[in-house]
C-alpha cells in the first residue's frame, strides 16, 4: 500500500502548503482549489462558467468513515481481493481514504472528502491555468459535474489523473488515480477515474 500512500501523503503536504496563501490567490485545498475570501461562498457560488449541482448529496457520513465511498466488491473489482483502505480523518484537506493492491506495482486509488472553503468546483475552476495546467472537464454524471486537473498532465508518464467530483455547489470529492506500470498508456486514467467517481456517486446517493 506504500505506493498510494506516499503519492498521496506528498499531494496532502502540497495542500497544506498551498492552503497558506493570501486571501484570494487560489490554492489547493483537498486537492482543488481554493480561493480564501469569504465573499465568494454562499449564494457566490457556482461562481461564472462553473456548472451547477443540480441536487446536492450530503456527504457528512463519509466525511467521518471516508472509506465506505467504495465498498468491498468494487474494491475488489478495480484493484484485487483482500485490498483494505487507509483512512486518514485529520489529514490537512480533509477525512481521507486511500487503496493500494499489494500484487500490482503502483496501482492505487486515493478518495479526499473536501469542502473546508465551501466553494465546491468554483474553487477548482479558479486555478484553471494558474496552479493547474491540466484542466479538462469531463462528461458530468447523472448531472454531477466532474473535471479532471493537475499542475501537470500525467496520464502517459506516470499513470495518474485526480478529478473532482461536485457533490453539492460548496462540496467536492476528490478521486485520485494511479496505474500500475503495466497500465500506463493503454488507458487513460482520467476515464478510469471517472468511471470510479460513478461507482462511488452510487454510493454517496444511496445513503441519503
Amino acid at each position: 500500500m506504500r505506493g498510494t500512500i506516499l503519492v498521496l501523503s506528498a499531494l496532502l503536504l502540497a495542500i497544506a502548503a498551498c492552503s497558506t496563501t493570501n486571501p484570494g490567490t487560489p490554492s489547493p485545498a483537498g486537492g482543488t482549489a481554493s480561493t480564501n475570501t469569504s465573499s465568494e461562498t454562499g449564494s457566490n457560488v457556482p461562481g461564472p462558467g462553473v456548472p451547477k449541482v443540480p441536487s446536492p448529496i450530503d456527504i457528512t457520513r463519509f466525511k467521518q468513515n471516508p472509506c465506505n465511498a467504495l465498498n468491498t466488491n468494487q474494491v475488489a473489482g478495480l484493484l484485487g481481493s483482500g485490498v483494505s483502505g487507509k483512512s486518514d480523518l485529520q489529514a490537512p484537506a480533509g477525512p481521507s481514504c486511500a487503496w493500494d493492491s499489494p500484487d500490482v506495482s503502483q496501482a492505487g486509488i486515493a478518495v479526499i472528502f473536501t469542502g473546508a472553503d465551501q466553494l465546491g468546483l468554483t474553487s477548482v475552476y479558479a486555478a484553471k491555468g494558474k496552479q493547474y495546467q491540466f484542466f479538462q472537464p469531463l462528461t458530468a454524471i447523472d448531472g454531477f459535474p466532474i473535471v479532471a486537473y493537475g499542475v501537470n498532465d500525467e496520464r502517459t508518464t506516470r499513470g495518474r489523473c485526480a478529478v473532482a467530483l461536485g457533490v453539492s455547489d460548496t462540496q467536492v470529492v476528490d478521486i485520485h488515480v494511479s496505474q500500475s506500470e503495466g497500465n500506463i498508456g493503454k488507458k487513460d486514467p482520467c476515464e478510469a477515474a471517472h468511471d470510479i467517481a460513478s461507482q462511488m456517486l452510487g454510493n454517496l446517493r444511496g445513503a441519503n
